[in-house]
């Protein structure tokens, strides 16, 4: 019988037994005191692996390497992450030094290439300085508590870092389910979601994690918006390496669905740190739908709420005005009857049945003035149910994103 699903204190991708991580500062981004951009992660022993990609019809070739690296079917030990250069949009020399890049960070975590995979994040158009990727190599030194550091290598505009981690009970023995993600730009997953780590010291059967995560992607970052816009480079692997010592989780496992349910839930707390940390946000945005046809249902509604720009625009004045909700429900592709909604902000009722109910205006947007803001929708058509996250839309994202390269 699998226990509670348990929060740790400072939890961070090394949390789980087995790994080391490190991190330097190479001269890819602009100095400045205290700034990383590249880092690395290594198991002491070769791991399941599982990952899923971005949809975009273009791709950096670092995402080109590590589908082939999965597909091949092996296990892995380690990655190396750049940020700064996205290493997207250079032609065929891109795909040439992800390979390299692979290759290097190979020689520094002492495991081979094909063990090794290979992120990047940052501006496209721009080729990869393999000088400064070997000088980083050779400088990262690896250690247990090391997760933070690679956490803050990963940033470009994140102001702050994410990470999380949690521990479960399966079977008698104690596993940790730890990660690190970063973004806050150019995020409308359709996936996962821009870098998002996830190592386990649970032992799982490499085809069970490859089967389960689609799944678990599509009910946490595939929920998620920022601005609309979908990454070239967007990447989510998860590394088990069974140093828990459990018996291995399959598909048949008793305790297969707790585990599932615990790397949602790592997912669920990245997710909600990268939706506070949106580009310019001030508040944090939350769609929760019930009573929907479906779960796919249940989460286009959601969705289409948490990526309208006048909801998004409304959530930054504190602004009731609750007929963005309707127009964004509407326009959904949901199923729906008007005369069985309920709305809600802020657990308030603003519409029951379709109709309006009378509400303390000043109420409502005193509640909306804080750092969140949650939507509540019931269609009262079934069962499906589905949450997303957002964040607001401030003037702060037009200035970072107006000059971004200059």
């Amino acid at each position: 019988m699998a226990g509670p699903i348990e929060h740790i204190d400072g939890g961070t991708i090394t949390t789980a037994q087995g790994f080391k991580a490190g991190a330097t500062y190479v001269g890819i981004k602009t100095f400045s005191e205290d700034k990383m951009d590249m880092g690395m992660l290594l198991s002491d022993t070769p791991c399941s692996v599982a990952g899923v990609f971005t949809k975009s019809a273009l791709v950096s070739p670092s995402v080109t390497v590590n589908r082939e690296t999965i597909a091949a079917g092996g296990t892995v030990r380690g990655l190396v992450v750049n940020s700064g250069i996205a290493n997207a949009g250079v032609g065929d020399q891109g795909y040439t030094d992800a390979k390299q890049m692979a290759s290097l960070a190979a020689v520094g975590l002492g495991v081979k290439p094909e063990e090794v995979l290979v992120f990047s994040t940052g501006v496209i158009g721009v080729e990869l300085p393999m000088t400064l990727i070997k000088k980083g190599v050779d400088e990262i030194k690896l250690v247990e508590d090391g997760g933070n550091a690679l956490a803050r290598s990963m940033m470009t505009t994140d102001t702050r870092t994410k990470e999380t981690g949690v521990k479960v009970n399966l079977a008698g023995t104690e596993v940790n389910i730890s990660g690190v993600a970063k973004g806050s730009g150019m995020i409308h997953p359709n996936m996962a979601t821009m870098l998002c780590f996830v190592a386990t010291d649970a032992a799982v059967e490499q085809d069970f994690l490859r089967a389960i995560l689609p799944d678990v992607a599509d009910s946490t970052l595939n929920m998620l918006d920022i601005d609309g816009d979908t990454s070239t480079n967007d990447s989510l692997v998860v590394l088990a390496n069974g140093a828990a010592g459990n018996t291995p989780i399959n598909a048949g496992s008793e305790d297969a669905p707790a585990f599932k349910a615990a790397l949602t839930e790592v997912l669920v707390q990245l997710t909600r740190q990268l939706a506070q940390d949106g580009e310019g946000a001030s508040k944090l945005i939350v769609a929760e739908v019930h009573g929907a046809k479906d779960i796919p249902d249940a989460r286009l509604v959601a969705k289409t709420i948490t990526s309208s720009l006048l909801v998004k625009s409304a959530v930054y004045g504190s602004d009731p005005n609750w007929g963005r909700l309707i127009m964004a429900l509407g326009r959904s592709g949901a199923e729906m009857a008007e005369s069985k909604i309920d709305l809600y902000i802020n657990g308030v009722c603003i519409m029951e049945a379709g109709k309006p109910v009378p509400f303390h205006r000043d109420a409502v947007v005193a509640l909306m003035r804080g750092d969140e803001v949650t939507f509540g929708v019931n269609l009262n058509l079934a069962d499906g149910k589905a949450t997303s996250w957002g964040c607001d839309l401030t003037e702060e994202y037009v200035v970072i994103n107006s000059a971004y390269t200059t």
